[in-house]
């Protein structure tokens, strides 16, 4: 989906400019891809299973840009990308059509400026313009900060997914599902 940018003022006094994620930021978006999961156990990824080639990382976010009913949010901070936001619905069926689900991640450097609560904002907004009227999300059990980002932008607990995701050393780790009406 294509949508307006916007302009914010981070806590440290920088600009950031939340845009539609296009295909010139895809060499930036497989660094970023492999540097925010080995920054962080709390993404769905290892650094080593992200093997995209640059064509087809163009041919993605392209297709994201141009679907109506997809929504790709780029941050970017002194001309580089400092994190990454989408909104994608759940399924086609009537039953679920009404609902999307959102993911988010920034580089570790960017955490704590206010640009996830100002993504999660907009796209609150993009996602209501879109006609959706639930957005879901999902957020690792220990994963405190974003878990309190995501109620301070109204997210409600709705259950707990049990030994959801199981990590290289062997542990297994739940995950809190949240939704918040739009």
């Amino acid at each position: 989906m294509r949508f307006a940018e916007r302009e914010i003022t981070l806590k440290d006094g920088r600009t950031c400019i939340l845009k539609p994620n296009s295909p010139e930021y895809a060499e930036q978006m497989i660094k970023y891809l492999k540097e925010t999961a080995g920054e962080t156990a709390f993404l769905l990824r290892y650094p080593d299973e992200i093997n995209f080639t640059l064509e087809k990382e163009q041919e993605i976010l392209g297709g994201i840009l141009e679907n109506p009913y997809a929504i790709m949010m780029v941050a970017i901070v002194d001309g580089r990308v400092a994190g990454n936001c989408a909104v994608n619905g759940i399924g086609g069926q009537r039953r679920i059509q009404h609902r999307c689900s959102m993911a988010i991640a920034l580089y570790k450097e960017f955490w704590g400026l206010g640009i996830g609560s100002a993504m999660i904002a907009y796209m609150i907004e993009l996602a209501r313009e879109a006609g959706w009227k639930q957005m879901d999300l999902e957020v690792v059990a220990e994963n405190e900060q974003a878990y309190r980002v995501y109620k301070k932008c109204g997210f409600i607990d709705t259950g707990r997914r049990h030994n959801a995701l199981k990590f290289d050393d062997g542990t297994y780790h739940d995950e809190i599902l949240m939704y918040k009406d739009l």
